[in-house]
């Protein structure tokens, strides 16, 4: 398995197939097996990482770090390690999250973001405290309960089964990720974004709906939003065709801006800070 030294963990990653580069990050609790739907497609003309980020899947589990300046700084650390060229970074989830820090922290190491499903803000604080105090009072049982609710109706229980036990297999200390959640809010910053963003989400996702990127995308210049008929807070997984057809579409319109590196690019705009 490859592992790489990163701060105070070690990272799982899977490094596949040539040409433009292409970083998935996986939403909480899970790992970069979830994207195993778009690997045979992707690896075709793309060089393709996934990682698993600190505290999840095959990666170690830190007490310490779990947090979504600690989480860009090892994404930092492994774009560097690897030798890859301002990659196009997919997230899902609170992963988009990561991946839209990382533009906003360091534009010059990012070729383009795509956020799937992700919160670009939390509609509701009072939501994650109260499933923070539920995962500490019983971990198993909310998770159980939660999960379903994360993709549409009429997916297979065995998939919606094998999230549950990625989730309960990663470490308990990535809940401080939902602790801080409350504080999370990348707006005001949006506006500035150096790099180009779309966003893909799922039709039915009632975790994170659409309005959430619809109102990110109206904020940062040149975004696009693409709704993922069908699938809800998992469309890479729920919807893989509709998933990757719409994840080429937008990499096609990243293309021409990706090409150009004005020189603001090369260094975080004011009040932003590097990793």
């Amino acid at each position: 398995m490859p592992g790489l030294d990163v701060n105070d963990t070690t990272l799982h990653y899977e490094d596949e197939g040539t040409g433009p580069a292409l970083l998935f990050l996986h939403g909480w609790g899970t790992s970069g097996r979830t994207f195993g739907a778009q690997l045979p497609d992707f690896t075709r003309d793309h060089r393709v990482v996934t990682v698993d980020w600190r505290g999840c899947g095959r990666s170690a589990r830190p007490a310490r770090g779990n947090t979504t300046a600690g989480v860009v700084s090892d994404l930092v650390a492994l774009i560097g390690a690897l030798r890859l060229d301002r990659p196009v970074v997919i997230g899902s989830s609170i992963g988009g999250s990561f991946a839209t820090e990382l533009a906003v922290c360091r534009p010059e190491l990012t070729g383009g973001v795509v956020s799937v499903d992700a919160p670009g803000y939390w509609p509701s604080t009072e939501s994650q405290a109260e499933l923070v105090a539920a995962l500490r009072r019983d971990r198993a049982g909310t998770v159980a309960d939660w999960v379903p609710g994360w993709y549409a109706p009429g997916t297979a229980p065995a998939l919606i089964d094998w999230t549950i036990r990625q989730i309960l297999d990663s470490g308990v200390y990535i809940d401080e990720h939902h602790a801080t959640a409350d504080g999370y809010d990348p707006r005001p910053t949006l506006p500035g974004l150096q790099v180009p963003i779309h966003y893909l989400h799922g039709e039915l996702d009632t975790a994170i709906p659409v309005e959430v990127p619809r109102t990110c995308a109206a904020l940062t210049p040149g975004a696009e939003v693409t709704v993922i008929a069908g699938a809800g807070h998992m469309p890479h997984q729920e919807r893989p065709e509709r998933f990757n057809a719409a994840l080429r579409a937008a990499l096609a319109r990243m293309a021409p801006a990706d090409r150009m590196l004005p020189a603001a690019r090369m260094f975080p705009a004011a009040g932003m800070t590097r990793p």
